[in-house]
């Protein structure tokens, strides 16, 4: 791990709003925090996880936590992807209860972000992602 930067890391962005996803991934790009891969769907997020690794991920959840999009953070966690199922994810959500929390600690999510909420609280996440490559 030594050497690593986190412009080497790869995060997945899973955000339907086309003007967030793009926002935040133009960011980080330029910000050198870390090489964006963008899903504007979970059909689409599913695709990409199969295709290749990530060292995290940001996942947008529908209001109240969908069961379709949980199944994604299932996915990832039995290794049913090319990254590792301790890959750190983070959840951005339009409000969460503490139900909904019990499950997304329950699948080791590493940050739930509440929408909504100021950019640099995603970048943050998103450094943090990056410095921590699943072993």
């Amino acid at each position: 791990m030594s050497g690593h930067k986190p412009q080497d890391s790869h995060v997945l962005l899973v955000e339907p709003q086309a003007m967030l996803r793009r926002t935040v991934a133009l960011t980080a790009r330029s910000l050198g925090m870390a090489q964006i891969h963008e899903a504007a769907s979970m059909t689409l997020a599913r695709q990409i996880l199969r295709q290749r690794p990530f060292d995290g991920a940001i996942i947008a959840i529908d209001d109240g936590g969908a069961v379709h999009d949980l199944a994604l953070l299932d996915q990832v966690r039995s290794g049913d992807t090319a990254s590792s199922p301790r890959m750190p994810i983070a959840v951005m959500a339009d409000n969460c209860t503490g139900d909904q929390l019990a499950e997304l600690k329950e699948r080791q999510v590493a940050r739930v972000i509440v929408k909504p909420f100021r950019a640099r609280i995603l970048l943050e996440a998103l450094a943090s992602l990056a410095q921590h490559k699943p072993g």
